[in-house]
């Protein structure tokens, strides 16, 4: 929710406070309401302060308690429960302490283990006076980002890559490796580095530590395989999921104006229905005294109240597009007002020499501006937009890899059970994935296509064939669910939520992802995936009576057509296939080898050959921008 920099000159020279102040000055744009500098010695912090909660209303970071100091750009969840455990350590804390506070307070108990006591969203630096030690987090899905730079005696780090890149020691030189992921497979597969060599990504789930000049990594948290759950009755299984909703969506709420980006499936809807119905039980809301900065308040904001709208993104003319009329089903089962976001109009690449669009790094997302505008719509009223990400990670997963499981395990009663139960509850006789199996056998498996128009040299210098190779060799499978390990443990996880940051909206609006929930991954990994995760079972039978009979019941299905291709149809996107190249294009990329984009059918061939001109676009972006 806030902006944060710090340098710590290991060598014990003085800090810059002149430059510290400029690369503070940068993250305004995602907290305007206050930007903050402290300088300890050696060591300097910077803060950009956004209110989104009651309790930031008096914050002011960065933050010192005692010889502790922190910069934090954090929401933490489970605040009853945390208070407690540090009263009964001796922390004399306020119920309305800032999550800064809390977090210091808790690594003031714990030390470096504090990040295991610690739920939400967060990125943060503690410096430790005593100790002289530098100590940094991120949270367990990386829903916050966190790059650093250890150059020449100093260490800089912040939540927002181009405030790293203010810093005089860091240079813009490109890391090949990062590009050549890039190209390969749409994003750097490398968790620990971005597309510059200098710049480094903290990990998910990971700390890290400076202390007498030397850096130190440490993961605290993995996905967890314990055993499955067993209820004597169905409800025991959806009261406690509804539970753990009501907590997730709750911690991420602490506002009365909130948006909800909500598509027509189930899990946004699921998230504005949880929503609504929690803020309907604050009987007068709670008041945000003196928390009207412009443009934040709508007109006809009532304080003892409270606000909630959806935004929607719809298409209307390029394809038949059903998320229109189930999510205006259930705005009007919420009685909430909707806006809809059309996108129809919305060419390739509209935006990429605009600099307010801007890209950090690299991204293989041609209607890059549609997300930047549909971002800044929803928060266009509320600085807090809720989304339903990840619900397809989350509660989908085929039963086939269980029913093998049971069968490897030789547990043929509980096999027999589950198929039974299966057959009773879908209707239909489970797909065990013979014939993908026979197809696997035989060699008519799908398989992603090496790109042809890679600079050889560069591949070779790279081995990029290699890693092609390896990185699209199986991975190793989780007995009962393989897709959210999968998913979970691909750089794309993270990826996919700094996209949502601030940093790349450029506005001050910070989105919260109630279903990305450490207490709903660890309950749902729990679950046994028949009946619960077969089609978002657990979902539709939670949500009944809640959203409208047709949303819960709606089958889960994509688009059913494909932007790129249809936008293509358009004369004016033909330039795309003519485009030229910057000069450093060539360095990776042979042009005249690319196909044509303009009449290609394949949705995934289409992308994928649109990644030279992505990459083309940034770099130009790039080159303007120096």
């Amino acid at each position: 929710m806030s902006g944060i920099v710090g340098v710590c000159q290991v060598d014990n020279r003085p800090v810059d406070r002149a430059l510290l102040q400029r690369m503070t000055a940068s993250l305004a744009f995602r907290g305007p309401d206050a930007q903050n500098v402290s300088v300890i010695g050696n060591l300097g912090f910077g803060h950009a302060l956004l209110q989104t909660t009651e309790e930031s209303l008096g914050e002011k970071q960065p933050f010192r308690l005692g010889e502790l100091w922190i910069t934090a750009d954090a929401r933490i969840d489970a605040r009853t429960d945390l208070l407690r455990r540090l009263r009964a350590k001796g922390q004399d804390v306020a119920n309305r302490a800032t999550d800064a506070e809390l977090i210091l307070r808790a690594y003031a108990v714990w030390g470096e283990q504090c990040v295991e006591q610690l739920l939400g969203d967060f990125a943060f630096a503690i410096w430790d006076e005593q100790r002289r030690t530098l100590f940094c987090a991120r949270d367990h899905f990386g829903i916050k980002p966190f790059f650093y730079a250890h150059i020449d005696g100093q260490f800089v780090f912040s939540n927002t890559l181009d405030c790293v890149r203010l810093h005089t020691m860091v240079s813009d030189r490109l890391n090949e490796q990062a590009i050549g992921d890039f190209l390969l497979f749409d994003s750097n597969q490398d968790l620990q580095t971005t597309v510059f060599a200098d710049i480094q990504r903290l990990p998910p789930a990971h700390t890290l530590t400076v202390v007498a000049g030397e850096i130190r990594l440490r993961r605290y948290w993995t996905l967890p395989e314990g055993d499955l759950i067993r209820y004597r009755r169905k409800q025991d299984y959806v009261d406690e999921f509804l539970e753990l909703l009501r907590a997730a969506v709750s911690d991420r709420l602490r506002t009365n104006r909130v948006s909800v980006q909500m598509s027509g499936g189930l899990d946004s809807p699921a998230v504005a229905a949880i929503a609504h119905e929690l803020l309907s039980q604050r009987p007068d809301g709670f008041q945000m005294d003196g928390f009207q900065p412009d443009g934040f308040q709508p007109d006809g904001f009532q304080p003892d109240g409270f606000q909630m709208e959806a935004h929607t993104a719809v298409y209307d003319r390029l394809f038949h597009d059903e998320e229109r009329h189930y999510a205006g089903l259930v705005a009007a089962k919420l009685n909430i007002p909707i806006q809809f976001f059309v996108a129809d109009d919305y060419l390739p690449f509209a935006g990429a020499d605009d600099p307010d669009y801007r890209q950090p790094e690299p991204e293989n997302n041609p209607f890059f501006k549609h997300h930047l505008d549909f971002a800044r719509q929803s928060g266009q009223r509320h600085r807090v937009v809720l989304t339903g990400s990840d619900g397809d990670t989350f509660f989908f997963e085929l039963p086939n890899w269980y029913f093998h499981d049971l069968f490897k395990r030789r547990r043929f009663g509980r096999l027999l059970f589950e198929l039974a139960r299966y057959g009773w509850t879908q209707r239909e006789f489970p797909r065990v994935g013979l014939r993908a199996w026979w197809r696997q056998r035989r060699g008519q498996q799908w398989q992603p296509e090496y790109p042809v128009w890679l600079n050889p040299e560069f591949a070779a210098r790279l081995h990029l064939p290699e890693r092609w190779r390896e990185l699209n060799q199986k991975p190793a499978r989780h007995p009962t669910r393989p897709r959210i390990y999968r998913v979970l443990n691909s750089p794309m996880w993270s990826q996919h939520f700094e996209n949502h940051d601030e940093a790349v909206t450029r506005a001050p609006i910070e989105h919260r992802h109630p279903l990305a929930d450490l207490r709903l991954l660890e309950f749902t990994l729990s679950l046994p995936p028949a009946p619960w995760l077969m089609k978002k079972e657990l979902l539709r039978v939670a949500l009944r009576g809640i959203l409208p009979a047709s949303v819960c019941s709606r089958p889960k299905s994509p688009l059913t057509g494909s932007p790129f291709v249809e936008t293509l149809k358009d004369p004016q996107t033909h330039w795309i296939d003519q485009f030229a190249p910057v000069p450093m294009l060539a360095n990776f990329v042979e042009r005249n080898a690319i196909p044509p984009c303009v009449g290609e059918a394949d949705d995934y061939r289409l992308w994928m050959n649109a990644r030279p001109l992505s990459l083309n676009c940034w770099l130009a972006a790039q080159a303007h921008q120096r």
